[in-house]
């Protein structure tokens, strides 16, 4: 299996290591498989009886065949999904799909866990290598838990100053400490502006010739395969009930790796029949969607501080799968959005009614599914991508009550807080990589 660039796959593919390492092609493009490998119709009816890593093992094995035997390979991935992602029912005909059972408690777990012993098994360690990402919450916590300790590794991770939780700032700035490979600044600017950095310093010749530079975000195709495993993990616990109709999913959308690695799935032949993407009121893809139009714009603040991305990297891998054809993409894909007063609603409504307690991206994606779902038809699954206690200073004023911290959040909430500050310009980014 090779890996080619999103803006010329006819070029010669590269290897998972190299597409790993090198993070972007050499062209700007991001890196997709030469193909999707299909799982056949008796491979799927065996699904139920499947577990989790078992899953991963089938799902990923194809992309890594090449690189890494079946044992290490094997080793990868049950250390990396030793966390339980459970298919909960919220309501008759609705499931969600919990995804914060991981050290940091949100999706990104799983790629970035995934990815960091990827990396350790593929890569020779010779050279230290340095680990950039941007994030506008999870991805950074979640990327600082994996690599932390990583031997022969440096992560710097850049998050919007004032953008992200308190809650969130305390998981990143963790491991803020002299001695740590790991380290957080908060960037006097927004998400956007994070991204815009990592991706100028990948660009610049002259600093990659002296740091061996690759990236974290969903943009590394080593973090944004382990994500198809979680959805062929749901229709295996939903068992029987997926064969027909299809069920549909809603994913909460910011960057758009999720939904991508779940139309990757769907593309590898799990049985989907359509896929919500769910955005706040940074809605550039559901605009696509309706007007045929892409047109990136600045990032709005919402309460659902992951979902704040004006221009999502990885719409231009969905672009690729649908070989730029915006109709063949709505046959798959439709989407929503809602501003803040309905998610403060939505969490309301969900945790009386229903006794099941959602955060804010959790409800975007459960208002999404709700909005599209007809009674009596399709069983609906939503991506309950965050634990509510990662958002408490939202969700406790409107339950009117405590939300329990699990022992892992506690833990970073009790310690020092280490915030570091950097301008939002390219030359202070470099002073953090070029050590």
């Amino acid at each position: 299996m090779r890996f080619v660039s999103t803006r010329a796959d006819r070029l010669a593919g590269v290897s998972l290591r190299t597409a790993m390492l090198e993070g972007l092609a050499p062209d700007g493009g991001l890196y997709v498989p030469e193909r999707i490998e299909q799982w056949q119709a008796p491979e799927l009816k065996r699904l139920p009886t499947r577990t989790l890593t078992e899953i991963a093992y089938r799902a990923l094995r194809p992309y890594t065949r090449e690189e890494l035997d079946a044992t290490t390979f094997e080793a990868v991935v049950v250390a990396a999904l030793n966390f339980p992602i459970p298919l909960v029912p919220v309501e008759p005909g609705v499931y969600a799909l919990e995804l914060f059972h991981g050290p940091t408690l949100a999706f990104k777990d799983v790629g970035a866990r995934t990815m960091a012993r990827l990396l350790a098994s593929l890569d020779s360690g010779e050279q230290p290598l340095t680990i950039l990402a941007a994030t506008s919450g999870d991805t950074g916590s979640a990327v600082a838990h994996a690599f932390h300790g990583v031997p022969h590794t440096r992560v710097v991770i850049l998050y919007p100053e004032g953008r992200v939780s308190p809650t969130q700032e305390a998981q990143l700035t963790m491991f803020n400490r002299e001695t740590s490979n790991v380290r957080a600044y908060a960037v006097s600017g927004s998400f956007d502006d994070c991204h815009r950095l990592t991706r100028e310093a990948f660009a610049d010749s002259r600093l990659r010739q002296r740091v061996r530079l690759t990236s974290a975000n969903s943009v590394n195709i080593g973090r944004l395969l382990p994500q198809m495993v979680y959805y062929f993990h749901a229709l295996a616990q939903l068992g029987r009930e997926f064969a027909f109709p299809a069920p549909i999913v809603c994913t909460p959308s910011g960057n758009f790796g999720n939904l991508t690695a779940g139309l990757m799935a769907k593309r590898a032949g799990l049985p989907i029949g359509q896929f919500i993407a769910a955005t706040n009121i940074n809605d550039v893809v559901p605009q696509y969607l309706e007007s045929g139009h892409f047109a990136p714009r600045a990032s709005v603040q919402t309460i659902a501080n992951a979902m704040d991305v004006g221009n999502p990297s990885n719409f231009e891998r969905m672009l690729w799968l649908y070989q730029q054809d915006c109709a063949a993409m709505r046959q798959d894909v439709v989407g929503t959005r809602c501003g803040d007063d309905a998610v403060r609603l939505t969490i309301q409504q969900v945790f009386e009614e229903r006794g099941y307690l959602l955060d804010p991206h959790s409800a975007i994606a459960y208002m999404g599914l709700k909005q599209r779902q007809i009674d009596g038809e399709a069983v609906g699954i939503f991506l309950a991508t965050a634990h509510p206690a990662k958002f408490g200073e939202i969700v406790e004023p409107i339950i009117g009550r405590p939300v329990p911290r699990p022992e892992p959040l506690a833990h970073a909430l009790a310690g020092p807080r280490h915030i570091l500050k950097i301008d939002a310009t390219f030359e202070a980014v470099r002073g953090t990589v070029d050590l």
